[in-house]
C-alpha cells in the first residue's frame, strides 16, 4: 500500500505540472495555478502515510537531528510521507513561479524548462527564477 501511495503522490501532482508547462496560456491553467487547493489531494495522501509513523514523525520535527530524521526516513511510510510533503510544497512553489512569470510576461519557453527543473530540483530552480525575476523587475523599473 505504501508503494502505491508513494506513486500516487506524483500522479496527483502531474496534471497540474502538465498544465503549467504545456498549456500556460489556457484560462483553466490560470485558474488552477491560482488555487492552493491543488495540494490537498497530496496532503491527504501525506496524512494516510504519516498516520502510522506519527510518533517518529513528531520526534523528527519537534527535536530535529540527523539521526532522528534518518530513522524516520528509514521507515517506508516515513520516507513516503516526506516525499508527499516535498511534492506538495514544490507544486505550490511551481504555481507561484508560474503566476509571477505570467505577471512579468516571461516567455513560456523560458518557464517550461525552469518549471521542469522545479519538479526535479527546486532548490536550484528557485534561486534561478528569483534572479530572473529580479532582473526583469529592475529592467521594467528602469527609466
Amino acid at each position: 500500500m505504501t508503494g502505491f501511495l508513494f506513486e500516487l503522490t506524483f500522479l496527483l501532482a502531474a496534471p497540474v505540472w502538465l498544465l503549467l508547462i504545456v498549456a500556460p496560456a489556457w484560462r483553466i491553467t490560470e485558474r488552477v495555478a491560482a488555487s492552493p487547493l491543488t495540494v490537498l489531494p497530496l496532503l491527504a495522501v501525506w496524512a494516510v502515510l504519516a498516520a502510522p509513523v506519527l510518533p517518529e514523525l513528531w520526534t523528527a520535527v519537534s527535536s530535529p537531528d540527523i539521526d532522528t530524521f534518518r530513522e524516520l526516513t528509514a521507515l517506508a511510510n516515513g520516507a513516503a510521507a516526506v516525499w508527499a510533503q516535498i511534492l506538495a510544497w514544490d507544486l505550490l512553489l511551481g504555481q507561484w513561479m508560474y503566476r509571477e512569470a505570467r505577471r512579468l510576461a516571461l516567455s513560456p519557453f523560458l518557464m517550461a524548462p525552469l518549471l521542469l527543473l522545479t519538479i526535479l530540483l527546486s532548490p536550484i530552480a528557485l534561486p534561478v527564477f528569483l534572479a530572473i525575476r529580479a532582473w526583469k523587475t529592475r529592467r521594467a523599473d528602469a527609466p
